[in-house]
């Protein structure tokens, strides 16, 4: 049952902190988009839960076709394999964001009704914000679904967000889910997006060195090759939805971390056409506006 799901997923995450702490081995994945068929790819190149561990980083839903199975399939194995698979909060996972970018309209079309589209947004206000993963090895990781935030200088200051509601249009926790690295020098500069911020180099460092982390590791951008690491392989950017949107032509990727955090890039392409379902009629999908190009 679908409310018993939703239910039981938010459950789960009420219960887990803002900051996962994630052990190796785990494979780390970027957005996904509703992208249900490219999601079944990734599985066929990873691996599925439980015998793979997964850490999906957000962005679950909007833009593709079948974002109501890909968040449910994936609230599904988060109430199978709880500490198998984490998932933290994507800019997406939001009411606002949801009902202009297509999560919502799917909701109302496939069930008649905005109730399934409540209950996923209720259990989105529970999601963690990020995640630890090898805390203490020397080799730790910091995943979040966008950036860092002027807000938090340390992940106790992360740890200490009141996360349990709507994502704010500023602060710290619309930060993490917004902000983009970009090659610039001296701080924090304004984000084109308009939430969040960028950031460069000289941020990324010193984050890291005060955080006793190796890399950052996010998604929230298109990357044509699936991953991009900057600044001295200081923060790294996963892409997890090949040939986005069914137009982009990119290519899509995961992190694999084994138990010794020794790190693979592993990159796949979109489902075969002969092996995907597309609606009949897509038309509505046209009008979404395209703020990620």
């Amino acid at each position: 049952d679908i409310k018993t799901l939703c239910t039981r997923v938010r459950e789960e995450f009420i219960q887990e902190p803002n900051v996962l702490l994630v052990d190796p081995p785990v494979t780390i994945v970027g957005d996904i988009h509703g992208q249900f068929y490219d999601l079944q790819e990734l599985f066929k190149v990873a691996g599925k839960p439980p015998d793979t561990n997964y850490l999906f980083m957000g962005d679950y839903v909007d833009r593709g076709y079948f974002s109501v199975e890909t968040l449910l399939l994936l609230f599904a194995f988060k109430v199978m394999y709880p500490r198998r698979v984490h998932l933290i909060r994507g800019n997406h996972e939001t009411r606002q964001i949801t009902q202009v970018y297509g999560f919502y309209d799917e909701c109302m079309r496939k069930f008649g009704s905005s109730e399934i589209w409540e209950l996923c947004a209720s259990a989105f206000d529970a999601l963690a914000l990020a995640a630890l993963v090898g805390k203490g090895t020397g080799e730790c990781r910091f995943a979040v679904h966008a950036g860092l935030t002027p807000g938090c200088d340390t992940i106790d200051q992360i740890s200490a967000i009141k996360r349990v509601c709507e994502v704010p249009h500023e602060g710290p926790m619309c930060d993490l889910l917004w902000s983009d690295p970009e090659d610039i020098t001296g701080g924090w500069g304004i984000s084109p997006r308009g939430a969040g911020y960028i950031f460069g180099s000289d941020i990324v460092t010193q984050f890291n060195r005060t955080n006793d982390i190796k890399q950052i590791c996010r998604s929230h951008q298109l990357v044509m090759v699936g991953y991009r690491e900057m600044f001295d392989n200081g923060l790294v950017t996963v892409w997890s939805a090949p040939n986005y949107c069914y137009r982009c032509g990119n290519s899509g990727a995961v992190l694999e971390l084994d138990e010794n955090m020794i790190r693979n890039f592993a990159t796949f392409g979109p489902c075969p056409t002969s092996e995907r379902v597309k609606p009949s009629d897509d038309s509505e999908f046209q009008h979404i506006p395209d703020y990620f190009l």
